[in-house]
């Protein structure tokens, strides 16, 4: 009989709770797969650095799993966790990227005339939009990307580690940032 194939990025002992860690490891892949791809590909540019990523998340989830007391929200500790490796991973590899990141402040805004942005197309929208995600530092990008995945700006702010407000005011920039970037309106 061939050997039993787990999922789970490790080899379980026989802990009693190994079983429970288990279950809650297959319930945290299959309910978040998505949002979790979602994360990945906004954070990494280069496909196979995303599944790279993609595999770090997983073996954080994996090894804090432990940890989890149910002091939040699954979802909020899923996202936590996944952010966490995602900001690390773009600070590490930020040394070798080609451009810099810029913070809000320093990204000039181009305007669109309205011939301009009758020609733009979902797909191009799509492009300029990720390319102003993967130019923000990393913490502006965790704010949007949290925001696109429909998380409320208090449970943003909670996995962020920064205040209410200070989220609100963020997102409301980096929307009047993208409005302006892919031409779709005045400043709101």
């Amino acid at each position: 009989m061939p050997p039993r194939m787990i999922s789970t990025p490790f080899a379980l002992t026989a802990d009693p709770d190994a079983a429970g860690l288990e279950a809650l490891f297959e319930k945290v892949s299959a309910e978040f797969a998505a949002p979790l791809t979602r994360l990945a590909r906004a954070h990494e540019v280069d496909t196979h650095l995303q599944q790279d990523l993609l595999q770090e998340i997983h073996i954080a989830l994996w090894r804090s799993l432990a940890a989890f007391g149910g002091r939040c929200s699954l979802r909020t500790w899923v996202f936590r966790v996944a952010h966490n490796v995602a900001a690390t991973h773009v600070m590490r590899n930020r040394r070798r990227q080609a451009h810099r990141l810029t913070t809000l402040d320093d990204i000039e805004l181009e305007r669109a005339t309205p011939d301009v942005d009758v020609e733009l197309d979902d797909e191009r929208a799509m492009q300029k939009i990720n390319a102003l995600i993967h130019a923000l530092k990393p913490l502006d990008r965790q704010v949007i990307i949290l925001h696109l995945e429909g998380l409320a700006a208090d449970e943003i702010a909670d996995i962020a580690g920064i205040s209410p407000a200070h989220t609100y005011t963020k997102l409301t920039r980096i929307r009047q940032l993208l409005a302006a970037q892919i031409g779709a309106g005045e400043n709101t």
